[in-house]
């Protein structure tokens, strides 16, 4: 069965908001809950970041949702130890709800120390080796570890859940989905390719879950629902590796200026037009999604969970 989610953006709304929008998810008829981990937004327009830890604190009294980071990097801004004691935290506030998503970040989050940001084979590595650390903390045991990126003495989590946290790793490119596929307990990624998920299975994930995600902006008026797309989210269709490289949102407005409307309106379901939606998201569960996480883009959340507890989520396959 293909299960449906909603992915809280962290980086357009504040804590409130998004407490609110999860219970809002979970009356529309969601399953399932994504919130993204930023230091700062993407552009100065989405305006919020607050700390993902917190918020999810607050998510665990105020919804009955499983919640997971998408994603998470436990390798430069916060070091995996860390990560991993506010990982095991979340799970036992969320009763064994709680999946951590992990991937290599972006220099827009992670560079904030000073820290050189190095390149995408290193980052990969580094994130291999957050993994390995993380599985041994939530192991509850006193854990020393010497390793090439990372270490750990005389660590022992005393708060953890009664299962280790799963940890989910994102990958776009092959080398981060062969990495997906042999280090996660999941693959996590934003496109619905099929290609990506049998290179998934292929590398070890022959069982394991695969999540996506896509942004829609629901509105009456579809070329006003474009315009806040565009002004909010035109990052989405940068090319390359810009998302991972460039270090602040300033950099990315001024990136975003040669995003046309078009492109915009040719990759995100804009408007209230039901089959348009229907169709974005059944392109996910067509290249072997196990779960779709769908984030509402702007201001007009009721209307947007009114409308898929309506017309969208009664109509897609199971």
């Amino acid at each position: 069965m293909t299960r449906y989610g909603y992915f809280l953006a962290c980086e357009e709304h504040g804590p409130r908001e998004l407490v609110e929008q999860a219970r809002m998810a979970e009356q529309a008829g969601f399953s399932a809950l994504w919130i993204s981990d930023h230091f700062h937004p993407w552009n100065s327009e989405q305006g919020q970041s607050p700390f993902v830890w917190s918020v999810i604190g607050a998510l665990s009294e105020a919804t009955s949702l499983p919640v997971e980071t998408a994603v998470t990097c436990p390798t430069v801004r916060l070091h995996p130890a860390v990560t991993a004691q506010a990982a095991a935290t979340s799970a036992v506030q969320l009763g064994g709800r709680f999946r951590l998503g992990v991937g290599s970040g972006e220099a827009l989050n992670e560079h904030i120390h000073g820290d050189r940001w190095p390149p995408a084979p290193i980052r990969l590595e580094m994130l291999e080796e957050a993994v390995q650390v993380m599985r041994l903390l939530f192991s509850g045991d006193e854990i020393s570890h010497h390793g090439k990126h990372y270490t750990v003495e005389n660590a022992q989590l005393y708060t953890v859940p009664d299962e280790p946290v799963p940890i989910d790793v994102s990958g776009f490119g092959p080398t981060a989905t062969e990495l997906a596929g042999r280090i996660g307990d999941g693959y996590i990624t934003m496109a619905p390719s099929a290609d990506s998920v049998a290179r998934f299975r292929r590398a070890g994930g022959t069982t394991k879950p695969v999540q996506g995600g896509l942004k829609a902006c629901w509105g009456p008026d579809r070329e006003e629902a474009i315009r806040t797309a565009h002004r909010l989210w035109a990052t989405e269709q940068l090319p390359g590796e810009l998302n991972q490289v460039l270090p602040s949102p300033s950099h990315f407005e001024q990136a975003t200026t040669q995003v046309p409307l078009e492109k915009v309106a040719e990759n995100v379901p804009c408007g209230d037009d039901v089959d348009t939606h229907l169709k974005a998201i059944t392109a996910y569960v067509d290249a072997g999604f196990d779960t779709v996480y769908v984030n509402q883009i702007g201001q007009d959340q009721r209307g947007f969970f009114d409308f898929y507890r309506a017309k969208v989520l009664p109509q897609l396959p199971d």
